[in-house]
């Protein structure tokens, strides 16, 4: 195991992506009206891409494409004090070829959000991290 500075557990990328696998909720950062904007999406990583479903209007499908993004999953549990985090950052573009809607049609992916959502935002992870708390961190009580 492998511990940044912080005594945080390193993730590899291969449990990073395994990770981004078996998530369906993260958040995307990108850029609106030049302020930093985080919004909660449903989503699905084919392997190499992770894949969002939206509106064609949406604040989402205008700003995040053609643009680098960030994108986060983490699962915590307050009550143990456990919990890991992974971010990736890439590119992100909508799919506009015939095929490739297709091809993400087909993949396990229903919005929850209300309203039509037929446009696809496809990020390509170029920067993939990941840290956990150990199990053997110490709980900390919390201050008065």
């Amino acid at each position: 195991m492998h511990l940044d500075h912080s005594g945080m557990e390193i993730l590899d990328e291969g449990e990073c992506r395994f990770l981004l696998r078996r998530s369906k909720i993260g958040r995307i950062v990108f850029t609106l009206q030049a302020l930093p904007t985080v919004q909660p999406v449903n989503f699905v990583f084919d392997g190499e891409h992770i894949v969002v479903k939206t509106s064609p209007n949406s604040r989402l499908a205008t700003a995040a494409s053609d643009t680098i993004v960030a994108f986060e999953i983490d699962d915590i549990d307050t009550e143990a004090g456990r919990g890991w985090s992974v971010v990736t950052v890439g590119p992100a573009r909508r799919a506009t070829e015939a095929a490739e809607i297709a091809r993400l049609s087909a993949l396990p992916l229903r919005s929850w959000a209300p309203g039509e959502r037929d446009r696809f935002i496809v990020i390509r992870p170029r920067l993939i991290t990941g840290r956990r708390i150990p199990d053997s961190a110490p709980l900390r009580a919390p201050r008065p």
